[in-house]
């Protein structure tokens, strides 16, 4: 009878699986990206504006604590302020959040919209920057007004793990289809909007991590690449660098897609 090898001994074949894809327009390892990050923690650079980190979907808060942190490090800036949704059950309460954080945090005197700010959003995120963007839903209401958006794994164009049976508001809403995305994408953006996804990821899907007709600048991943998408280093040092305004490390227009492996 054939020996069996201990289930231990078959996680790496698991978490290898075939070879992981270079990307061409974002050839960037985690080592040159971990000490890129390094370096610029050792010679601080202010922001051109005050920034602005938005945590994803139940979140309890870590993803926007953390990324502000490492934020603050890199940049010596103290205009940053994360903002979490753990409680919020729909995007018009998320926007309401994250307006009235914006200006408890950076008042602004003009009417009808908020100090100009950059945006870093993790998943859901993304959307609610989307959609804090657009025009306000009544009189007297503000809009977010975002110069530059970085996404991180947000789900454009719907998250697959969306699509299971729930009655909670915002997950319907991250279904693929539903009218509260196509009432997005009827909305062009007036700020620059910088996609990004690790491969892999099998909760949002990494072909929905950009807006129809457009790619997101990828990394390769393995499994559990959504959860850890926003601690990636080589993620982290592009956007770091964007926000620095240096040279990035992703080129433009970001490589196609690899097939989903």
């Amino acid at each position: 009878m054939p020996r069996l090898f201990p289930i231990l001994a078959l996680i790496p074949l698991l978490s290898v699986g075939c070879a992981s894809p270079r990307n061409p327009s974002f050839a960037l390892s985690p080592r040159e990206a971990r000490a890129a990050l390094d370096e610029m923690g050792d010679r601080p650079k202010p922001l051109a504006r005050p920034l602005v980190v938005l945590g994803g979907f139940v979140d309890p808060g870590l993803t926007a604590t953390q990324l502000t942190h490492r934020f603050r490090a890199i940049t010596g800036d103290r205009r940053i302020v994360g903002v979490s949704f753990p409680l919020a059950g729909s995007f018009e309460e998320c926007r309401r959040i994250v307006i009235e954080e914006v200006d408890r945090a950076f008042p602004c005197d003009e009417p009808g919209v908020t100090t100009e700010v950059d945006v870093v959003a993790v998943s859901m995120g993304g959307l609610v920057a989307r959609y804090a963007a657009a025009e306000p839903p009544g009189p007297g209401a503000k809009r977010l007004r975002i110069a530059r958006l970085f996404t991180i794994s947000s789900p454009h164009r719907g998250a697959e793990l969306a699509e299971l049976p729930t009655l909670h508001r915002l997950q319907l809403d991250m279904r693929a289809g539903s009218p509260f995305l196509r009432a997005l994408d009827d909305a062009p953006p007036d700020y620059e909007l910088v996609p990004y996804v690790v491969l892999k990821d099998r909760i949002v899907g990494q072909t929905n991590a950009a807006p129809y007709g457009e790619s997101p600048h990828w990394v390769p991943g393995n499994f559990g690449a959504h959860v850890g998408a926003h601690r990636d280093a080589r993620i982290l040092a592009d956007i770091a660098r964007r926000l620095r305004g240096e040279e990035p490390f992703a080129a433009d227009p970001p490589a196609p897609l690899p097939e989903r492996g």
